[in-house]
């Protein structure tokens, strides 16, 4: 049983105005197993919690401390913190030209356990995820999300989660640009690779539809840069139904939020 604790957790960005503070005070605790929703309207904060907790440069930490199984996360790179069992799923997955979705599978696993893995073995693991998520074996030999659509970019992230095996998942709005059938593929990936490893699992997003597969333990909701709400499923059908209006200041909107 593996925890990540966020206590107290402050972090800003550099504008042309100078500094400006997205989280104020964040406090957040997962467990092995457990499913986080982070849910809230926009610019409340929910991809700065993502980017801060990987280490992100642009995102500087003002305070507050995270910490995994009692390690300082932010004592850590970005390697390091991917060692230790952190992974984050982004919501614009990067191109990487020249280099293929089979090397960079490959070479990212020897990274993060330190040793090679059995080419046969691995060869077999990685053709039995891609099967299991609906993607042709010719994407190996692509170049990583090079021409890639919106669904296979985010198919690929699925795919490294589950080869990757961490003990903690950021996903930064996975649902966004995906149609029915691959937000369904997409969520039955996440859940297999929890009920395998016990992977705990901080699900950030705007909309409810994507809890619809996968099931959280907690909801919880952020406005501007801190927790404003928690419960569990029952509260996203709650914001399903009324919205974020109530939690922002008289005058203001979720779309402006």
């Amino acid at each position: 049983m593996s925890t990540l604790e966020i206590k107290d957790l402050r972090v800003s960005v550099a504008t042309e105005q100078g500094r400006k503070e997205i989280l104020k005070g964040l406090d957040l605790s997962v467990r092995s197993g457990e499913t986080h929703a982070i849910m809230g309207p926009n610019g409340a904060g929910k991809s700065t919690l993502g980017y801060a907790l990987a280490g992100h440069p642009k995102y500087e930490i003002d305070g507050g401390s995270v910490t995994l199984d009692g390690a300082d996360v932010l004592a850590m790179s970005i390697d390091e913190r991917a060692r230790a069992g952190l992974f984050l799923a982004m919501q614009y997955p990067v191109e990487i030209p020249g280099v293929t979705v089979a090397d960079f599978l490959r070479t990212a696993k020897t990274a993060v356990s330190g040793e090679a893995p059995a080419v046969r073995t691995w060869i077999k693991e990685v053709r039995g995820s891609m099967e299991q998520l609906r993607m042709d074996r010719s994407f190996a030999e692509r170049n990583v999300n090079e021409g890639f659509s919106g669904g296979e970019k985010k198919r690929h992230e699925i795919l490294q989660l589950e080869l990757l095996r961490p003990r903690f998942a950021i996903l930064d709005e996975t649902d966004s640009g995906l149609d029915v059938d691959a937000l369904k593929i997409v969520s039955e990936g996440v859940n297999r690779a929890r009920e395998a490893t016990g992977l705990g699992v901080i699900l950030i997003t705007h909309y409810t539809r994507i809890l619809r597969y996968i099931q959280p333990d907690f909801v919880h909701v952020l406005v501007d840069g801190r927790v404003a709400e928690e419960g569990g499923p029952e509260l996203a059908d709650r914001l399903e139904n009324e919205g974020y209006d109530r939690f922002l200041p008289a005058g203001a909107s979720s779309e402006s939020a």
